[in-house]
């Protein structure tokens, strides 16, 4: 692969502009199931699990878009890909004030998830495209990731008003799908860098002599760099999942001290998680990722450990306050693992790590739900989510000290912007 100059910065500064409100488009849908779900139990007078159906299968559909299509943006370049992910994102949503029943509702859902997971992997990759080294990478992906913070605070805030104006929550989508016809334009007429063709640094061409194909990519899986940083995204998201999925219901009933805090725990906490990622992005220009990563992850440890010694009203302010120190995780997790490979790989390894994010935002909800059901309450699913946490402070805590990918970063960190 050839490293040519770069081009002027308005290109550039449009590219990046497109990724950031790219997440936080998808991240007003994704992030406002929780507040949908009680309206959709009212209408179609369901129970808690089935409806529950409406974050499993939007999780399903990105995983499985992330997995199975992730080498697209390898194979035929982001522009193709990125488009193809947001003109069908775009009609799907569309199409929900029409629909009339769950099983409608449940399979837009689906096909909205799988056009995330398409435009999803196809911009990580395009961030990695046109950044110049792994550190800018990774700042640049927590300022995307404090996009989609803040879209996360904007959307449960839409369907709020919406429904205090009687109107139903699923103009949320129109609203979604007017901006990402917009973004559609711009990434049609928006000038990318020139589509990474496999090198002899590349893994997937060592995998297999063909184009980059789901067989490349399912082999690329057993890459240890692409597993290991999976797996810390797997565990991540299942930590960061209890609090924005399980915590209402681990407040719901309590009347202590700070009682009246409990409907503002959720909201705190999305707006910690934002800010914090704004912050991060500062943080990683002055410190080593690894010894950044471990301080936060250390600090989410003890504020899930404080919970449950502390109990309800120690997790009030608790859980909330974890969203603070995980605001750095996920992008440097998914940056870095990126950053392992040539260019050429990008898409299929952030389908990877995709694919295990979204499993991991379906199984720890799930398992924890089951063990809550099993042994009478939401502290017991917690006490999970704390294993999961103290997981990844070990976990981390080895990165820091051993360093394993510290030699494949270097190998890459020399490569420069390729040409728009």
């Amino acid at each position: 692969m050839q490293n040519t100059a770069p081009r002027p910065a308005n290109d550039l500064w449009a590219i990046k502009s497109l990724t950031y409100l790219m997440f936080f488009m998808f991240a007003m849908t994704t992030d406002s199931v929780g507040v949908i779900i009680p309206q959709v139990i009212t209408e179609f007078h369901l129970k808690l699990t089935t409806a529950g159906a409406l974050q499993y299968g939007s999780m399903i559909g990105i995983a499985t878009a992330g997995l199975l299509l992730g080498f697209l943006a390898d194979r035929f370049g982001r522009k193709p890909t990125i488009v193809l992910g947001l003109l069908l994102f775009a009609s799907t949503a569309y199409l929900f004030p029409w629909t009339s029943s769950f099983i409608s509702i449940l399979a837009l859902i689906v096909i909205a998830g799988a056009a995330i997971g398409i435009f999803k992997t196809a911009a990580v990759a395009l961030v990695g495209d046109i950044s110049k080294s792994s550190i800018e990478l990774t700042t640049t992906m927590n300022l995307v990731e404090g996009f989609f913070g803040v879209g996360a605070i904007i959307g449960p805030l839409i369907v709020t008003e919406l429904m205090r104006r009687g109107v139903s929550w699923r103009w949320l989508y129109v609203i979604a799908g007017a901006l990402c016809t917009i973004l559609l334009l711009i990434a049609l007429a928006a000038r990318y860098p020139q589509r990474a063709r496999a090198s002899a640094d590349s893994t997937i061409a060592n995998l297999s002599a063909a184009r980059p194909s789901l067989m490349s990519t399912l082999n690329l899986m057993a890459n240890p760099y692409a597993l290991g940083f999976s797996l810390g995204a797997f565990a991540y998201v299942v930590v960061e999942c209890a609090i924005y999925v399980w915590m209402p219901t681990l407040l719901a009933g309590y009347h202590g001290r700070g009682a009246a805090f409990a409907i503002y725990a959720l909201p705190v906490f999305f707006t910690l998680r934002a800010l914090g990622r704004f912050l991060g992005a500062w943080l990683l220009r002055h410190f080593d990722w690894s010894a950044a990563v471990l301080l936060c992850s250390l600090a989410i440890f003890v504020c899930f450990a404080g919970s449950m010694v502390g109990g309800v009203g120690a997790a009030l302010y608790l859980l909330p306050l974890a969203g603070l120190f995980m605001s750095i995780m996920y992008p440097t997790i998914n940056s870095k693992g990126i950053s392992c490979f040539a260019r050429g790989d990008h898409g299929a390894v952030a389908g990877i790590i995709l694919f295990f994010t979204c499993a991991g935002a379906f199984l720890g909800p799930l398992a924890m739900g089951v063990i809550s059901d099993a042994l009478g309450g939401a502290r017991y699913g917690f006490m999970l989510a704390t294993g999961f946490a103290a997981l990844l402070a070990i976990g981390f805590a080895g990165n820091w000290l051993l360093k394993p990918a510290h030699a494949q970063l270097a190998r890459f960190a020399a490569s420069t912007v390729i040409a728009i």
